[in-house]
């Protein structure tokens, strides 16, 4: 029953073999690639005065950087039979002229350009002698179109279950070009107590860039059909497929105008203000050539809803074999502007181009009104300089840079993804509930698009307030409040959605297109980027600075802060995360950013050891006085962890989602290295067979099926950190007058050798087992363990002779 394919892929070896095994003795595999890196820079520089008042500087850069990866980068890869060469060769340049018009004007003007390229070739790595399809392979059927597929490579292979296993060559080969290029202006002018500054500049940013994408295809397999992932994979029976069908390329450009004025005014010896206002021209990035399709809720004609055959495609004709069940072509269908698209049927159906039936040249609409103010002051309270408030508010606004125009580039009608549910690995093109296979599908295709009225410009409202205090002439103690307020942050969500009650049967296999209450059918996933969310930041911040008698010196500062948003990935950060409930909306995913530490205390010092330091023995005093010590001393809090739903409910049967747990009463955190928090196992015998079957994990619990986890985002946390770097050294000096010496240094990381975990497996997969009836949790999983550390004590002795 071992899929040919599967066969030739185990046997080609993308899946390295185990060579070591876990803490609960399961086999596992440990090891990776050579990454080296070559670094090649070269850097020019001229600077002239042509008079007293006139100068000019320019200079020329040209680095150039090839890197290795032992694990696909930018993927979803995890093993490392698969890697990436990735060049960047990366530019810049800068001439500035600076005239001195008179004692208190003062002209600048400059252009700036920045460039770069990106080249990422894809490479076999361990275990694996080629990408190509390896011997055995059935290939006569291996894609959906016939477009290249370059180096013959083979596809994505996602184990998204229990084994969690990933093989992606991903888009690779890829190449990209950028140019950004800037003029600008400044004057400066000084008027009794004002200090004004006035400017503006204009700038494009021009960028070429292949699509993402996997023309060599991506199966899916999660466990749907036996429960492990991997048994899946060697039936051959995928949960889910996807393809680029060309790996096209688009230009993309983005013009910006700024403009400003600012006054530091000196109001009188105790206070200065600090005012101005900046104004910021940020039209959305646009294709140059109109290259680009966007879904439209008010371009879709329900009167063209599509109509679909048995095995769930489009209709393309009537009564046709390919088309079992169809009555006539389905309305909506159209063919692309692209050539090699030229005789491929698509539906079009509220799909868009740039300018044309009233589309913006950019896909959305632009705000012009992004007027910034900034305000600050500084007050010295007692007149002395012993005392400073210090306070500020500005806007900011920035546009979404371009991966939202980058990532809906593969688009119909220019070029096509689709994705298809329960099929073949041995052609994607049939469907594992009828049998049957259509030889060119109309399939329902993936979006990835804009929300055109929902998106303004992201914006970010900073402000703080500070006391600095002078402890005595080399003691410095500062307390501040700094806080920042973003608007209209960015996310993608889901906007073809079923009825919520089509979700358990999406679990089990069912067609997405054909699911009852979809209100755009016709496609699949329309994921639509809008700038919607909010996230935040406070934070108490004390700082003291020291010289502390004649020996130390010493910084040490602490924060107390809370920053929340929306990213549900729980890595910080929202920019063009999905929402993992689009029912919801982001709200669901808002608490504890991914990088949120309530508590951060570093301290820094440097002690010299005054012992022998002025021993009348000059032998004594060379090789045993003046010897010093620092260190960086870091204690912080853990970093909050997501607990995420593995296998068929992982998504709630929905494409782009992700899931949470459920959990019953309190959660126990043992905050051992196997039990960070709660995950004791339970086990009953199973009705059928008699042997014992893991049936629950600590309190945690599955969501219903089709139903979305309670738990909240980013509810855990996990491990802090003590941390202690410090290091000795001395100078001998040979000659005071020629300046030699050698230095002599012994560092070390870790000092204390603390093991200080790391990464916690907060993701539990299930499956559904058919004797008990409801979904129970794989076994062998390492979820509520610690799975990483930093690393441990590590020493380096140096030494550097200055002569």
């Amino acid at each position: 029953m071992i899929a040919p394919n599967a066969a030739a892929l185990v046997g080609a070896g993308i899946f390295p073999k185990s060579n070591a095994v876990d803490s609960s003795g399961t086999p596992t595999f440990i090891g990776g690639n050579n990454s080296p890196t070559n670094l090649k820079e070269e850097i020019v520089r001229i600077d002239h005065n042509f008079t007293s008042k006139f100068s000019v500087f320019g200079h020329f850069v040209s680095e150039q950087v090839t890197q290795n990866y032992g694990i696909s980068q930018w993927s979803g890869a995890n093993v490392p039979t698969v890697g990436d060469t990735f060049g960047n060769p990366s530019y810049s340049a800068v001439i500035h002229t600076t005239y001195a018009i008179s004692p208190t004007l003062l002209n600048e003007a400059a252009f700036n350009y920045n460039g770069n390229r990106i080249n990422i070739i894809p490479y076999a790595g361990s275990g694996l002698s080629s990408l190509a399809l390896p011997t055995g392979y059935v290939s006569t059927n291996s894609r959906l179109f016939t477009g290249p597929n370059n180096l013959n490579r083979i596809p994505n292979i996602d184990l998204n279950g229990g084994i969690g296993s990933h093989f992606e060559i991903s888009s690779w080969p890829w190449k990209n070009k950028a140019d950004d290029y800037q003029i600008r202006d400044d004057i400066s002018l000084t008027k009794g107590a004002h200090q004004l500054k006035f400017g503006a500049s204009w700038a494009i940013y021009k960028k070429v860039q292949d699509l993402f994408g996997t023309t060599q295809g991506s199966y899916n397999f999660d466990g749907t059909f036996t429960g492990n992932d991997f048994a899946d994979f060697l039936l051959g029976t995928a949960k889910g497929y996807g393809e680029l069908a060309v790996q096209d390329h688009g230009f993309w450009n983005n013009v910006s105008w700024a403009a400003y004025v600012q006054d530091n005014w000196r109001v009188n010896r105790r206070l200065t203000l600090n005012l101005g206002v900046r104004w910021d021209g940020v039209p959305h990035t646009y294709e140059a050539n109109d290259r680009m399709g966007n879904f439209y809720p008010s371009l879709y004609d329900p009167t063209k809803t599509a109509t679909f055959n048995n095995n769930g495609t489009i209709c393309g004709s009537a009564n046709q074999p390919t088309d079992p069940g169809c009555n006539a072509a389905s309305p909506g269908l159209g063919t692309s502007p692209n050539p090699i698209l030229a005789s491929v049927p698509l539906y079009l159906n509220g799909i868009g181009i740039p300018e044309k039936n009233g589309v913006p040249k950019g896909l959305v609409n632009n705000h012009w009104a992004a007027f910034g103010p900034r305000v600050g002051f500084a007050y010295d309270v007692t007149g002395t300089g012993k005392t400073v408030v210090r306070g500020g508010f500005g806007a900011m606004y920035e546009r979404i840079q371009g991966n939202d125009m980058y990532d809906a580039g593969p688009n119909i009608p220019f070029s096509l993804n689709v994705g298809l549910q329960s099929v073949t690995l041995a052609n994607p093109s049939i469907s594992l509930a009828t049998g049957a296979a259509v030889s060119q599908p109309i399939n329902a295709a993936d979006i990835t698009g804009l929300a055109v009225n929902n998106y303004k410009l992201p914006t970010s409202y900073q402000y703080s307030l500070g006391v600095q205090h002078s402890l005595s002439a080399k003691s410095v103690l500062s307390v501040s409040y700094v806080g920042n307020q973003n608007r209209h942050q960015s996310d993608r969500s889901e906007y073809n959605l079923p009825n919520p009650s089509a979700l358990p049967a999406l679990i089990n296999g069912a067609k997405y297109s054909l699911a009852p209450g979809l209100p755009y059918p016709g496609f699949r996933s329309i994921r639509l980027t809008a700038a919607e969310a909010n996230t935040h930041y406070n934070g108490l911040q004390v700082d003291l600075n020291s010289q502390v008698g004649r020996d130390l010196q010493l910084r040490a500062f602490y924060t107390l802060s809370r920053a929340e948003d929306p990213s549900n990935g729980g890595t910080g950060g929202g920019d063009l995360n999905n929402v993992s409930n689009p029912y919801l909306g982001w709200r669901y995913d808002m608490g504890p950013s991914g990088f949120d530490r309530t508590h951060v205390a570093v301290a820094n010092f440097i002690y010299d050891i005054p012992v022998f330091r002025s021993n009348q023995s000059r032998l004594m005093k060379a090789t045993l006085g003046g010897w010093q010590v620092s260190g960086i001393i870091t204690i912080e809090s853990g970093l909050p962890l997501n607990m995420q739903v593995g296998g068929p409910l992982g998504g709630s049967g929905l494409p782009n989602a992700t899931n949470r747990l459920n959990a019953s009463g309190s959660i126990a955190t043992p905050h051992t290295v196997g039990n960070w928090f709660d995950n004791t196992q339970a086990f009953a015998n199973d009705p059928v067979t008699g042997l014992a079957t893991l049936v629950s994990v600590g309190p945690f619990t599955p969501p219903a099926e089709g139903a979305f986890g309670t738990l909240g985002h980013n509810s855990l946390r996990g491990p802090g950190r003590h941390n202690w770097n410090m290091s000795l050294f001395k100078s001998f000096t040979f000659s005071e007058t020629r300046g030699s010496k050698l230095e002599f240094r012994v560092e070390t990381f870790n000092t204390w050798n603390h093991t200080q975990f790391n990464n916690i497996s907060r993701s539990l997969s299930y499956h559904f087992n058919a004797h008990f009836g409801k979904y129970l949790p794989d076994s062998g999983q390492q979820f509520g363990q610690a799975t990483s550390a930093f690393d441990p004590r590590i020493i380096q002795l140096g030494a550097k002779l200055y002569f």
